[in-house]
């Protein structure tokens, strides 16, 4: 169990280059805000967001297959299928046309003592154009502090994922 915890650990730490998008860290935890305009209604924006069996990456999934992944509105449960049992990776608060708020610790931090809160709005600029805002707010206990070693990793790998769902509404592959 320790070795899968450090193996996602360094999975998380080398997803990508830390970027800007950290709007607020303390000792308490930190918030990360991501700003994308997809080419997409807002219908279809949120339904490619909802589909996220297609644009999440392997690479942060417990199975290794994203396409066990699921936000289903009906449970209320951002889950994920395994093959003797499951992943609760985070539970649905709030969902209608224009937002999706879900509360719950993303990949490590499920070992910790942090919870967050996943929000996505959605808002039409144009009749094919989305902006979606992303903010994850994480707080609670994490060995070593959140906002030392827990932030920036996130940040990376929150901001990779949304450039594979631009990718999916862009051009219909994810990579």
């Amino acid at each position: 169990m320790k070795a899968r915890i450090v193996a996602a650990s360094l999975i998380l730490l080398a997803a990508a280059p830390a970027s800007a998008e950290v709007v607020d860290r303390s000792a308490a935890g930190f918030e990360i805000q991501h700003v994308i305009t997809l080419q997409a209604s807002l219908e279809k924006a949120r339904a490619a967001v909802l589909d996220i069996g297609r644009w999440w990456s392997k690479a942060h999934t417990w199975s290794g297959d994203p396409a066990n992944l699921s936000i289903d509105l009906k449970t209320g449960c951002f889950c994920e299928k395994l093959k003797t049992g499951f992943v609760r990776h985070m539970t649905i608060v709030y969902a209608d046309a224009g937002a999706l708020r879900m509360a719950g610790a993303l990949g490590p931090l499920q070992f910790t003592g942090a919870t967050g809160h996943l929000g996505f709005k959605f808002e039409a600029l144009t009749a094919n154009q989305t902006k979606l805002t992303l903010t994850y707010d994480v707080g609670g206990y994490a060995k070593g502090g959140l906002e030392q070693v827990w932030a920036d990793p996130v940040d990376a790998v929150l901001g990779a994922q949304l450039k594979r769902l631009e990718a999916l509404v862009d051009t219909g592959k994810s990579e």
